[in-house]
């Protein structure tokens, strides 16, 4: 099958980890792939697939929005006639360009697919934030003209449906982790820090991830010398935060981490990983410190409460998420036994539900039933 897929490579972010990933999984499976993105002078990221490229050009991007030029349409209309997709599938880059797209494929008469990131707060449109909920209302009269859009969770999916999305073109289809390059490992991570038990944060440093709150719950924990917590991403928030929490607390500060194999060394060699954000989507950290074995705090947001149910992990309320967190850190310094315990059960439950290759085989059958549905497709000579 012919895919062009519509995403980001850069800044970091979860978007660009979900192209990375699922790019490269339908290209092991023998399909075509062409990958369109607004793209830069930069080096290379990490562990890239190698398929045709698209550059877009943009005024502008960073991790959460991009700002397209106006030739951007016109250089992605174009391709799209060269490339002759049987589908285009975009990894929606919150970028003016998302409103277009249904348009230039009806034009071209190719199916079109949307995987919509957009994190939210909790179990319904009162308890999403303003700025969520904004975003949600702003797509969702689009959303409802793209052939399917993928979302990871239920509750999100019935969000989109009452602000009017049809539900037969809302498709669940949950992030997926490589669970043999994400699995339990020995790592010299701990004698590198010369940890005794080590705690991971990893993400983007910026409001919404909520990072301060862990930071002063570790300060006020009073944390043993021999535990350590890792801050791994960078973000508008590092510079005023860092100074205030640094070494003499345990913390260490490691900014964003280009290398994979870095990032999987370090949730191998750690005993739990948290995630204290005040909105998600579905988190792909979390899936990989869970399918390394860690045990995993994480609160109630996005679809991250459902992945952590029923004991694969411990769920925190986004309003007390200090006050918990400063009674469980010491709890899971003092009780390597409990540790164990919840890092086998995360992993298991990242085998249940969350592998990179069941999500692929959904993906696969989701594109054959767009096709099918699909009017006979003119030539492309024609």
């Amino acid at each position: 099958m012919r895919i062009a897929w519509i995403g980001k490579k850069s800044p970091f972010c979860g978007n660009v980890t979900y192209s990375r990933e699922v790019t490269n999984a339908l290209l092991d499976r023998g399909h075509q792939v062409s990958f369109l993105h607004f793209a830069q002078e930069e080096p290379e990221p990490d562990n890239w697939p190698n398929f045709q490229e698209v550059p877009l050009p943009f005024i502008y991007k960073s991790q959460v929005y991009t700002i397209p030029t106006f030739k951007a349409t016109k250089v992605l209309t174009e391709s799209l006639r060269e490339i002759k997709p049987d589908v285009v599938h975009a990894s929606l880059t919150l970028s003016p360009l998302d409103f277009f797209l249904p348009e230039i494929c009806d034009q071209l008469n190719i199916p079109l697919i949307a995987t919509f990131h957009t994190p939210f707060a909790g179990k319904g449109a009162k308890l999403i934030s303003g700025t969520q909920l904004l975003a949600y209302q702003l797509y969702a009269p689009f959303l409802d003209n793209y052939d399917r859009v993928i979302v990871f969770s239920q509750i999100q999916r019935e969000l989109l449906a009452s602000m009017g999305v049809r539900e037969r073109n809302i498709a669940v289809i949950p992030n997926g982790v490589d669970t043999s390059k994400y699995s339990p490992g020995s790592s010299n991570v701990k004698a590198e820090f010369k940890a005794e038990r080590l705690f991971v944060y990893q993400g983007r440093i910026a409001p919404e991830k909520n990072v301060e709150a862990l930071l002063r719950a570790w300060k006020q924990a009073n944390m043993d010398a021999g535990s350590k917590l890792l801050i791994v991403g960078d973000g508008p928030l590092r510079a005023t935060l860092e100074p205030f929490y640094g070494s003499e607390y345990g913390i260490i500060w490691l900014g964003f981490l280009a290398s994979e194999d870095r990032r999987i060394e370090i949730l191998q060699g750690a005993d739990v990983f948290i995630l204290p954000s005040l909105v998600e989507g579905l988190s792909l950290s979390l899936l990989e410190g869970m399918a390394c074995g860690l045990a995993c705090l994480a609160t109630d947001v996005g679809a991250d409460g459902e992945v952590l149910e029923k004991g694969a992990g411990v769920v925190i309320n986004t309003k007390t998420v200090r006050s918990q967190l400063r009674t469980l850190l010491p709890l899971f310094q003092d009780h390597p036994e409990l540790t164990t315990l919840l890092g086998q059960k995360a992993r298991n439950r990242v085998l249940e539900r969350y592998t990179l290759s069941k999500n692929i085989t959904h993906l696969e059958e989701l594109y054959q039933e767009v096709l099918a549905q699909q009017p006979v497709k003119l030539s492309w000579g024609a």
